[in-house]
């Protein structure tokens, strides 16, 4: 179960944190990811990160913008946003899956991130 936090409406230039609670199950061979959705375009990987040693991935187009990192909370995982511009508009889902598989299985409800101009 993932749950998402910390969206909201930001001015270009300005940054958000957001935040994923996990719950349920063990977490120590899983890779926790976030995701974003634009409307109308399809969804784009964001970061990831291992539970187990922090290993983290960016995607192009966040990178060096976004920090993913396990937060002191038990279970959450933060994605820290600078530098946001309009295009980073989307809604941004956190999921995860096993360090083993390829896919993505269990996903978040989402959180709304809008950068205004």
């Amino acid at each position: 179960h993932l749950v998402e936090s910390g969206g909201g409406l930001v001015q270009a230039g300005g940054s958000l944190r957001l935040s994923c609670a996990a719950s349920g199950g063990t977490f120590t061979n899983l890779r926790m990811g976030w995701f974003r959705q634009a409307p109308g375009k399809e969804r784009e990987f964001v970061a990831s990160i291992t539970w187990n040693t922090g290993n983290t991935i960016y995607g192009d187009s966040v990178k060096g913008r976004c920090t993913i990192s396990r937060g002191n909370a038990k279970n959450t995982v933060n994605l820290q946003m600078d530098s946001l511009k309009p295009e980073d508009t989307a809604v941004y889902y956190c999921a995860s899956r096993s360090i083993y598989s390829g896919q993505y299985d269990y996903w978040g409800q989402g959180t709304q991130v809008t950068v205004s101009s």
